[in-house]
């Protein structure tokens, strides 16, 4: 296992892969947390479901004047690029970053990320843990979360990943 990665999280404004509205991410080095990053993004026109506002509590007033995922790539870029990357849920985590890259017109090839990330939602699964959603994990183990605020879910799922 590699010690260093770093875990991802994102908010979505609406049932769709391209919309999304934050996101955390902690980059872990030789098995340490050296930094984190989090923003709240402007999803396409600024939509939202209430389903998804009742999930994360973030709205269209609070992303009325926040970057487009355009302007806040070079720096996801920076943090990615060539990294093992680890979210609970990687299928999804992996499918907002390419499904939203796309919607802008960047190449999600150029982060030459694995074609699967390490998903801790599967890794405690495949241990027993259920139900292996992050709160539960996180409850079970001890580790602080605010669930569905993005920075806080990716370092549950960075330390999570440190712990398996």
């Amino acid at each position: 296992m590699s010690l260093s990665f770093a875990a991802i999280d994102f908010e979505t404004a609406t049932g769709y892969r391209n919309s999304a509205c934050a996101v955390g991410i902690v980059t872990i080095e030789q098995g340490i947390i050296t930094d984190e990053y989090y923003t709240l993004i402007q999803p396409p026109n600024n939509y939202y479901w209430w389903q998804n506002v009742r999930i994360h509590g973030i709205t269209a007033r609070d992303t009325k004047y926040a970057p487009l995922f355009e302007d806040v790539y070079p720096d996801i870029k920076r943090i990615l690029e060539g990294k093992t990357v680890v979210a609970h849920n990687e299928s999804f985590d992996r499918s907002v970053l390419a499904k939203t890259m796309q919607h802008y017109y960047l190449d999600y090839s150029e982060l030459n990320l694995s074609d699967r990330w390490e998903c801790t939602w599967r890794i405690y699964k495949d241990k027993g843990f259920s139900p292996a959603n992050l709160h539960a994990c996180c409850t079970r183990l001890g580790i602080p979360l605010t669930h569905h605020e993005a920075l806080s879910d990716a370092r549950a799922c960075a330390k999570l990943y440190l712990l398996k």
